[in-house]
């Protein structure tokens, strides 16, 4: 298997640590440009699509493979071990954040630690967790992505994003979302929306810093707070952004979050 054309993997900066950007349900990797460039100079820097988004190759989607998490953590540890060199960060959005920690569990130390933004364990209400959706919101939203994705997609898109005074953010998300292959984003969705990784989370040693929107739809801050609570290396940093994806909307403050947590990889390439 082609690594590369599999997850149309792209590699690029200049350094002897390594950063992994991971997207989110409906993204691709270009939604790490606002992000990513910053970073350039003083680290390695790997991108990807998850099978089935962006440019990936869609001849490589599984239904059973996929039909969990746990398969894109197996790609994500082969192209971990194919295409970085020295210390790994891993950079991840939303349920990249549980497909890194599931990575993670697979292959102790091999991350050296992990950024996840707008992570959430799950996104169901539970005895004791606040998620930020009942069950029956979550089975309502599958049921009407299985009913008309695109116009689920084109509905939400923009409610997701957020960043208000910021539209053509929400234009980019929204044709994300409908370039999307349906069949697997609602099967994507499903794998997503319905997972329970609270006890992969619990006690995770790598060190973790969680980026948090003040004001998100999809990962409310009673999310970050529990993952802060449950994650004993855990720093945890609340960003002023409206929307589930700052790492778009509010990318300067993301990177000066990122600045002093990623202090003891930032180390260029010499010679």
């Amino acid at each position: 298997m082609d690594l590369r054309h599999r997850n149309n993997v792209s590699v690029m900066g200049n350094g002897r640590s390594t950063l992994v950007f991971s997207h989110g349900f409906g993204c691709n990797q270009a939604m790490w440009n606002y992000l990513a460039p910053q970073f350039f100079e003083r680290f390695r820097v790997v991108m990807y699509d998850l099978v089935g988004a962006g440019l990936s190759d869609l001849s490589a989607f599984d239904k059973g493979k996929y039909s969990a998490l746990d398969g894109y953590a197996r790609d994500l540890n082969e192209i971990i071990d194919a295409f970085t060199v020295g210390p790994v960060v891993l950079v991840s959005h939303s349920v990249s954040a549980m497909i890194g920690t599931l990575a993670d569990r697979h292959a102790p130390g091999r991350i050296a630690a992990h950024v996840m933004i707008g992570p959430s364990p799950r996104y169901i209400d539970a005895d004791g967790y606040v998620g930020g959706f009942k069950l029956a919101d979550i089975q309502d939203l599958l049921d009407t992505l299985d009913s008309n994705y695109l116009g689920w997609s084109s509905a939400m898109a923009p409610v997701i994003m957020g960043a208000p005074g910021q539209p053509a953010l929400s234009e980019e998300l929204t044709d994300s979302f409908c370039r999307t292959e349906p069949e697997i984003a609602k099967q994507f969705a499903r794998v997503t929306f319905m997972s329970d990784n609270r006890q992969d989370v619990i006690g995770l040693a790598t060190p973790v810093l969680i980026l948090q929107s003040s004001d998100d739809l999809i990962a409310p801050v009673a999310v970050g707070e529990y993952l802060h609570s449950v994650l004993p290396n855990s720093t945890y940093c609340l960003v002023d952004n409206v929307g589930h994806c700052p790492h778009m909307s509010a990318p300067q403050a993301c990177a000066a979050a990122m600045e002093s947590f990623l202090a003891p990889w930032a180390v260029a390439h010499v010679g």
